[in-house]
């Protein structure tokens, strides 16, 4: 009722409002008058509470603090919002296909789906959006503009998403767990490849030489170069040539002491990789994070964990060259080819 009581009304767009202030800040969307300037980037702004809002940004207060899973916004409508996401609440729906949304924003986003309209246009790629502030963050890319920096290391982005994901480097949070070993990441995407390549039996890569099947496309080109020889990655101070970049990592430590060693802090053990290193420790505190999704065996690695998964697998890429038999993995078939070597009378093998 206060809304239609409002006297104080707009002479432009007849919008009414409950205080002459309130009105008089509406007033300058109109005029295009921004008195409140801000002292980090000089961006202008028609209230003193946008100014304030804005400046959180780049102090990266984020006042407002969810209940349920204690993450902080720096506003009120960002958190309300986010609410959302613990009720379910989605009350924004498509008259078109009735599929529902939790924000106004992502409803409009969706229409242009129905509608292919791209109103907003690059005028220097002619590149097209359906949102005014996907066109603006895509400006970015031509002027160079990064208004979102790091208080802590002054690191600049240009989406203050961008910014948010990268605070994660300074606090450790990784707030994306996989549900299948308990591993944890900054960003969803590096969670999506962790379950495709480390819980997923899919492999769509295949070695035209062999026919075997791999995760990954760099797993698939390393391996090719079994098949021809390839040793892209030469030695400086001699001419020793590699097949992996590890292995000359590796060849520079320990013919010319060039590089750093990582030292375990528990059994003053040396690696020359600190991946290499990380598991090693792990094995001492007895952490297994890789959890078979077929049983509850665990695994310090991904790699035992995959050679582990061809026990639930009926695909068996090692044969056997005296016999022709297949076996589901590697150990076992250099047993076998022992076995089948002296049987055969090849003693020397």
């Amino acid at each position: 009722m206060n809304v239609h009581s409002s006297k104080y009304k707009c002479t432009e767009c007849g919008k009414c409002f409950r205080s002459s202030q309130t009105l008089t800040a509406h007033m300058r969307s109109h005029s295009g008058e921004k008195p409140f300037e801000c002292t980090v980037c000089s961006k202008r702004f028609t209230t003193s509470v946008a100014l304030v809002t804005h400046s959180r940004i780049h102090s990266g207060e984020k006042p407002y603090k969810c209940h349920e899973c204690d993450k902080e916004f720096s506003r009120s409508g960002s958190l309300n919002v986010h609410m959302r996401v613990h009720t379910g609440d989605k009350l924004y729906k498509c008259h078109l296909c009735h599929k529902a949304f939790s924000r106004s924003g992502h409803l409009n986003v969706h229409m242009s789906v129905h509608t292919g309209d791209k109103l907003y246009k690059c005028y220097l790629c002619d590149k097209a959006f359906s949102q005014s502030g996907n066109l603006n963050t895509h400006m970015r890319v031509h002027t160079g503009d990064k208004l979102y920096k790091c208080h802590l290391c002054h690191k600049a982005f240009s989406q203050s998403g961008h910014l948010n994901t990268h605070m994660r480097v300074h606090t450790g949070d990784k707030p994306y767990k996989c549900s299948l070993c308990n591993k944890s990441f900054s960003q969803t995407t590096n969670l999506l490849t962790h379950k495709r390549h480390v819980h997923s039996n899919r492999r769509p890569h295949d070695c035209r030489y062999c026919g075997k099947l791999f995760k990954r496309n760099s797993h698939l080109k390393r391996h090719v170069r079994i098949h021809t020889g390839a040793k892209p990655y030469s030695c400086r101070h001699c001419s020793d040539r590699f097949t992996h970049l590890g292995h000359l990592k590796s060849h520079l430590l320990k013919s010319h002491n060039e590089g750093t060693w990582f030292t375990c802090h528990i059994c003053q053990k040396k690696f020359t990789q600190n991946g290499h290193l990380q598991t090693h420790i792990l094995r001492h505190q007895g952490v297994k994070p890789y959890v078979c999704c077929e049983c509850p065996k665990c695994f310090c690695t991904a790699g035992e964990l995959r050679s582990h998964q061809l026990v639930h697998s009926d695909v068996k890429h090692f044969c056997c060259g005296s016999c022709s038999k297949y076996f589901r993995q590697k150990h076992y078939v250099v047993w076998h080819f022992k076995r089948c070597s002296r049987r055969l009378g090849f003693i020397g093998l």
